[in-house]
């Protein structure tokens, strides 16, 4: 984005280049933050699917391979995603469901 002035009191004021400058590195440092946000976004998801199943790793409960192998793919779902764009497909929603997410079992 390209700054060049502000509106204060209705009135045009051309930004100074200090303003300029401190404007464009608030926009770097957002951006480069976006796969960090991306990722928490992600690993909050995930944290729930693998609390709602949390009762099945106590020590009186047999799991089945298959809620093993489930909830080892939760945990390995933010594996390899090194961009934005690597996150997205995995939150992509279609009726309500993640489509790139590991599959439930009995689901």
């Amino acid at each position: 984005m390209t700054y060049t002035h502000k509106i204060k009191n209705g009135v045009r004021i051309d930004l100074t280049a200090d303003e300029i400058t401190a404007l464009e590195n608030r926009d770097t440092q957002w951006n480069n933050g976006a796969l960090d946000r991306a990722l928490t976004e992600l690993r909050q998801i995930r944290n729930n699917l693998l609390k709602a199943t949390d009762w099945m790793a106590n020590s009186d409960v047999t799991i089945s391979n298959d809620w093993k192998t489930y909830r080892q793919a939760l945990r390995d779902i933010t594996n390899g995603l090194d961009t934005v764009a690597k996150v997205e497909t995995k939150l992509e929603i279609k009726d309500g469901n993640y489509i790139n997410f590991p599959i439930k079992p009995g689901a």
